[in-house]
């Protein structure tokens, strides 16, 4: 039986189950970039992985998109997860970047994150907030 002979049902619990593992990696990726833990958080992406900021080329690779979330603000900054939505292989996290030395509240962004059918991370682009 090939995926396309599978009904609908199950082919949709399935894509839950991988939406469900991707939104426990993006948890799991802030907690690994804010420790500084840049093999656990690599670990989370898929190979072809590729990550979008603000202001920066695309950058390709598991190695090349984790030296890019480390070197990007500095290191004492820290993510302040406010809410994480789910749903069809995409995660959409919205937070804070918070640098204790800061005086300022926090750096607000999102990030939109696609989910491979491993269940890895696949995808992530960057909005920040910023005034009219």
């Amino acid at each position: 039986m090939t995926s396309h002979d599978q009904p609908a049902a199950a082919l949709s619990g399935a894509t839950d189950l991988i939406t469900a593992a991707g939104m426990d990696h993006v948890r799991l990726v802030y907690d690994y970039l804010d420790a500084g833990d840049a093999d656990s958080c690599a670990s989370l992406m898929h190979e072809c992985v590729v990550l979008e900021l603000p202001g920066m080329p695309p950058v390709h690779g598991r190695a090349e998109v984790v030296r890019a979330h480390l070197c990007h603000g500095t290191a004492q900054a820290r993510h302040e997860i406010d809410h994480l939505v789910a749903a069809d292989r995409s995660v959409v996290a919205e937070g804070r970047r918070v640098d204790p030395g800061s005086r300022h509240p926090g750096l607000r962004f999102v990030d939109v994150f696609r989910i491979a059918d491993d269940g890895m991370v696949s995808e992530c682009t960057r909005y920040y907030h910023t005034a009219p």
